[in-house]
């Protein structure tokens, strides 16, 4: 399985990523800012989708929002 982002580049275990778009945080009213960075990603048994933390919790984010840094 190949998990690749908005650009169509490979991401691997590990990688560092940083958000194209500004996401609202579903179940709470905070916002994750475009730019953001998050480092040491994990891959998820869904090719779209990626595990990483930000801001001190773990979440699920879509790879379409997602460039490699």
């Amino acid at each position: 399985m190949e998990v690749r982002d908005c650009n169509g580049t490979l991401l691997n275990e590990g990688d560092s990523v940083h958000l194209i778009k500004d996401l609202k945080v579903k179940g709470s009213s905070g916002i994750l800012k475009r730019g953001t960075v998050v480092k040491n990603i994990r891959l998820t048994d869904n090719d779209e989708e990626i595990e990483g933390k930000v801001e001190k919790s773990m979440m699920v984010l879509k790879t379409c929002f997602l460039k490699k840094s």
